[in-house]
């Protein structure tokens, strides 16, 4: 973890943020929870601070840009959190510490365990040094992927995308929805999509289908 700019007074904490439940128990699927949580309100709060004219629905928007699991794995890469990654053997030979969903939850259970390991001021900080930059860049005019999906596929004449709730696990206060997301032109693409509930799921979906065509036309 030469990347995590935070230093842990218990090391065990981060340890944990990076066992995956295939490694068995215990592992971070409850600071995950805690972190998703924790996430969301820092953001919010960024965001509610940065664009003081912004409607609900506009900073809703926003944060979806930022807190999805495409741009968490993003984060996570940075700090190079998947070198760390304890995994189960399925998931080691398959490749998880590449996988966006697993590297995203390790983000968020990382972000828990700096909260447990100090308080919310430190873990807010800690957060705040990540996301500033991310939060300056992003445009406050964006609409959601989903509406940016549709809306670039009407202008071309081509079919919409369609979505299909693959998976839903968890307990019901921390469901967690897993959706793909499939379009037929420009290309055949199909990008997989994960959230807190089946609308946040399909956003994670078309974002992922939006970066892969712009890759492609890149």
């Amino acid at each position: 973890m030469a990347k995590l700019t935070y230093r842990f007074r218990d090391p065990a904490l981060a340890q944990l943020a990076l066992t995956h439940r295939s490694a068995g128990k215990p592992n971070n699927e409850r600071l995950e929870f805690l972190g998703d949580a924790l996430l969301g309100v820092i953001v919010a709060e960024m965001l509610y601070d940065a664009h003081p004219n912004a409607s609900e629905g506009e900073l809703s928007r926003l944060r979806a840009q930022l807190v999805n699991g495409q741009a968490l794995a993003v984060v996570a890469r940075e700090l190079e959190l998947g070198d760390d990654l304890k995994l189960g053997s399925g998931e080691l030979k398959s490749g998880g510490f590449r996988r966006d969903s697993i590297l995203a939850d390790a983000f968020e259970a990382m972000v828990a365990a700096v909260y447990q390991d100090s308080d919310f001021d430190a873990c807010r900080n800690w957060v705040r040094e990540l996301f500033d930059e991310r939060i300056a860049a992003i445009p406050r005019s964006s609409k959601d992927a989903k509406t940016r999906l549709q809306e670039w596929l009407q202008a071309k004449g081509w079919p919409l995308p369609q979505y299909e709730l693959k998976d839903s696990h968890g307990e019901d206060h921390a469901k967690t929805f897993d959706v793909t997301c499939a379009i037929e032109e420009p290309q055949a693409l199909v990008a997989e999509g994960r959230g807190g509930s089946r609308r946040a799921a399909e956003q994670d979906a078309a974002e992922s289908v939006l970066r892969q065509l712009q890759e492609s036309r890149s």
